[in-house]
C-alpha cells in the first residue's frame, strides 16, 4: 500500500500558524481523505490533535460521526511521533486509528454516494429553475447535455439509446482526475469545444455542488482540462460584421417582421441586440423602467453565470434606438419585460392556433425561424445572431476603447477578450503605434548628392 498524500493546510501545519488560531471548545478540521479528517483543538496552553470519520447517515449529524484523540499538538514541546505529534503525525495516526476501527464499524446498508447522484441532483435543480423561469414545466439544456454524455438515455424518437458513461458509477469519495481526464478525453471527436466546454461546465458545477462528499486532494478542474490548441475560436471572421452588414440586417428584420405579423416585437429584438451586444438571456430580462428614454441609455442586467453577480451594465445607445422602443415603453408599467411577443395556444380539437395575449421572449429558439428569414432577406446566409454580439465587442476594439471598458461593457471578462479577439486587438494596436509614429528621418540631400561614408572610395 502507498504512502498516502500528505494534505496540506497553512493554518494547521506549524506552531507559529496555530498560535493564531482562536481558543475554542470545537476543532478546526483539516479533510485528509474520504469522509476522513484531523482536527486540531486549541486550548490555552496549547492543543491537542484529533481524528474524525464517518459513521454512516443518523437521525442527527453529531451522530453521523466519530471523534477520537490521537495526541497532543507540538505546540509545547517537540514532537516525538508517539504522544507529541505535529500536523503531518497526526494525520498518519488519524488514518491508521481510521483503518483500525472501520472493521469494527457495522458497514453501511447504503451505497456510497456516486458521481450519477450528483449529476442527478443537479440537474433537477437545474430543472426547477428554469421552469420557474418559463412559467412551465421544461427540461434544461444541461439535464440533455448530461444525459446524452454522463448518465445515459433511452431510445428517442429515431436516436438510439445511449449507454452510461463509466464515470457515472465511480463513487464520489473514490473520483479521481483519472477519471475526469479519460471521461473527457472519451467524448465524440465530432463535438464541437464550445459545446465540449458547456459540458464540462455542467459537469464541474455537479460535482461541485456535493463538495463534501469529494476527496478534500481532488481538483475537479485538473481532470477536465482540455487541450487548448483543440479550441475553436468563437469569434469566426465571417461573424464579425461591416457597419453596413448590420443595417442590412436590420432593414430585413423590419421588413419580416412587418410580413410576418409581429408589430414590431421582432425588429425591437434584434434593434437591442445589436444596440448593447449583450445575449439573449440578458436581453430578455430587462425591464421597461431599465429603457431611460431622456438619458438615451439601457440598464442590461448582469448574466447569471459566475458567483456574487447582480446589478446591470448601463449601456449609452442612439436615439434612433430610444425612438424604436419610446412605444413600449410610453404608458407600461416599469416592471413589466421591456421587450414582448405575442404568444399562441392551439384550440382543442383544432388544427388552428390564436393569439393567448403577450409575455416575454424566453429563449432564442422562440426568434429562431424568423431569423432564417432575415438573414436569408439580407443575402447574408451564414450569419447567426450572436453575430451582433462578436461585432460589437470588436467595434469597441476598433475604437480604441479600453479593453476593460469593452469586457465591463459586455460582462464578460478580460481574459476571454484577449482569447478570442486577440487578433482584432493586435491590429488596434498596430494602428494606435502607426499613428503614433514621429518621423525623425533627415530629409534627402539637396541636389540628389550621396555622403561618401568614412573609410570608403
Amino acid at each position: 500500500m502507498g504512502m498516502a498524500k500528505r494534505v496540506r493546510d497553512a493554518h494547521l501545519e506549524t506552531k507559529t500558524a496555530r498560535e493564531k488560531l482562536k481558543a475554542r471548545g470545537k476543532p478546526y478540521y483539516k479533510s485528509i481523505g474520504p469522509r476522513l479528517h484531523v482536527g486540531y483543538r486549541k486550548g490555552k496552553t496549547g492543543g491537542v490533535w484529533v481524528a474524525r470519520f464517518y459513521l454512516g447517515k443518523a437521525e442527527s449529524e453529531k451522530d453521523c460521526y466519530r471523534v477520537q484523540k490521537i495526541g497532543i499538538a507540538d505546540d509545547m514541546q517537540d514532537a516525538d511521533g508517539k504522544t507529541v505529534l505535529d500536523f503531518w503525525q497526526a494525520q498518519d495516526a488519524a488514518r491508521a486509528l481510521h483503518a483500525e476501527q472501520s472493521a469494527a464499524i457495522e458497514p453501511a446498508t447504503e451505497a456510497l454516494p456516486t458521481v450519477r447522484d450528483a449529476v442527478e441532483a443537479y440537474i433537477a435543480v437545474r430543472d426547477a429553475r428554469d421552469s420557474r423561469r418559463r412559467g412551465r414545466v421544461v427540461r434544461s439544456d444541461a439535464s440533455r447535455r448530461l444525459h446524452r454524455y454522463v448518465l445515459g438515455q433511452g431510445k428517442r424518437g429515431e436516436h438510439e439509446a445511449v449507454p452510461a458513461s463509466p464515470l457515472a458509477g465511480v463513487a464520489m469519495a473514490a473520483l479521481t482526475d483519472e477519471h475526469l481526464s479519460s471521461w473527457r478525453a472519451g467524448l465524440p471527436a465530432a463535438l464541437k469545444e464550445t459545446t465540449k466546454q458547456r459540458l464540462v461546465n455542467d459537469l464541474k458545477a455537479a460535482l461541485h455542488s456535493q463538495r463534501k462528499q469529494l476527496s478534500s486532494t481532488l481538483v475537479v478542474g485538473d481532470g477536465l482540462k482540455g487541450d487548448v490548441d483543440e479550441a475553436e475560436p468563437v469569434a469566426r471572421d465571417n461573424q464579425i460584421l461591416s457597419d453596413a452588414q448590420i443595417m442590412r440586417l436590420l432593414g430585413a428584420a423590419r421588413q419580416i417582421d412587418a410580413e410576418l405579423g409581429w408589430e414590431g416585437d421582432l425588429f425591437r429584438l434584434v434593434v437591442v441586440l445589436n444596440a448593447t451586444g449583450a445575449r439573449f438571456s440578458q436581453i430578455a430580462r430587462i425591464k421597461v423602467r431599465d429603457c431611460q428614454l431622456a438619458e438615451a441609455r439601457l440598464l442590461v442586467p448582469s448574466s447569471r453565470k459566475g458567483k456574487g453577480k447582480g446589478g446591470s451594465i448601463t449601456i449609452p445607445v442612439e436615439p434612433a434606438v430610444i425612438d424604436t422602443l419610446r412605444p413600449v415603453v410610453t404608458g407600461r408599467e416599469g416592471d413589466a419585460p421591456l421587450l414582448e411577443r405575442w404568444q399562441y395556444k392551439q384550440l382543442a380539437g383544432s388544427i388552428r392556433w390564436v393569439r393567448d395575449g403577450r409575455g416575454p421572449w424566453q429563449t432564442s429558439s422562440y426568434m429562431a425561424q424568423a431569423w432564417e428569414a432575415v438573414r436569408e432577406r439580407a443575402q447574408m446566409p451564414a450569419v447567426i445572431a450572436y453575430a451582433l454580439r462578436h461585432s460589437s465587442i470588436v467595434r469597441g476594439i476598433r475604437q480604441n476603447l479600453p479593453i476593460r471598458l469593452v469586457a465591463a461593457a459586455h460582462d464578460t471578462s478580460v481574459a476571454m477578450i484577449e482569447k478570442h479577439y486577440a487578433k482584432y486587438i493586435t491590429s488596434g494596436l498596430e494602428e494606435m503605434a502607426r499613428a503614433a509614429i514621429v518621423p525623425l528621418m533627415p530629409p534627402p540631400e539637396a541636389g540628389g548628392k550621396v555622403l561618401q561614408m568614412m573609410g570608403t572610395r
